[in-house]
């Protein structure tokens, strides 16, 4: 399946520099890309072209929501200091102000359930390419990504427009309305059941919205059109 193309503006900021092992208090000194690149490449995937250490970009005021990776390397012992992790991947273009091209690289995503510390605010990716010394300086950085398997939400215009879209339906049903997702604080049945209600509703984008944004956009919407 050839990528769709989709690009988009970002900042390259600080990280926690324990990728590349410069941090100064990190446990591994060679860094976490060094010791984890042996084990994925012995499951196929070659990053020996890539730097050892991750790009920090960040996405302000946005969050992504990646699916379908190109690789996926579940339950990875890559070191004797904590649990295995799972890792995957999907492949990414990055291009800035003065690039002759743009330079092709990896999202790097350890799964936020197996992850033992170090975590990233949700506006931020790392990214894996080669050494690009001037992109630093550059005042202007784009992230190219295949836009069918990797989107960028914007949670705040979202959870305006979807109580937007509660707005009559409330006023019409009154309290009926939460009672059919099971109230304004949902179980997980119940977000799936108004995840796919929002389906029906030709609002589908606005189920891409976490668990906590939906139990507080209803929690909203009791207050503004009921109290």
């Amino acid at each position: 399946m050839a990528e769709r193309w989709c690009w988009h503006p970002c900042r390259l900021v600080a990280g926690h520099r324990v990728a590349s092992g410069q941090a100064g208090d990190s446990p591994y000194p060679a860094g976490t890309i060094a010791l984890q690149t042996p084990h994925f490449l012995a499951a196929g995937l070659d990053l020996s072209a890539c730097f050892p250490g991750t790009l920090n970009l960040a996405f302000p005021g946005a969050e992504w929501r990646l699916s379908d990776p190109s690789w996926h390397i579940p339950a990875l012992l890559w070191t004797d200091r904590h649990p295995p992790e799972t890792f995957s991947f999907w492949p990414a273009r990055l291009r800035w102000t003065g690039a002759v091209a743009p330079v092709e690289g990896w999202i790097y995503w350890p799964h936020l359930e197996t992850k033992q510390r170090h975590f990233q605010p949700p506006d931020r990716l790392e990214v894996l390419a080669p050494w690009i010394p001037a992109i630093a300086s550059a005042p202007q950085i784009e992230l190219g990504v295949d836009g069918r398997r990797c989107r960028l939400i914007q949670p705040a215009r979202l959870r305006a427009q979807l109580l937007e879209c509660l707005k009559f339906r409330v006023l019409a049903a009154q309290e009926g309305f939460f009672a059919e997702f099971g109230g304004v604080e949902p179980t997980a049945d119940g977000l799936a059941a108004l995840r796919r209600w929002l389906g029906t509703q030709g609002f589908a984008q606005a189920a891409d919205l976490g668990d906590r944004d939906l139990r507080a956009t209803l929690a909203q919407a009791r207050h503004l059109y009921l109290d």
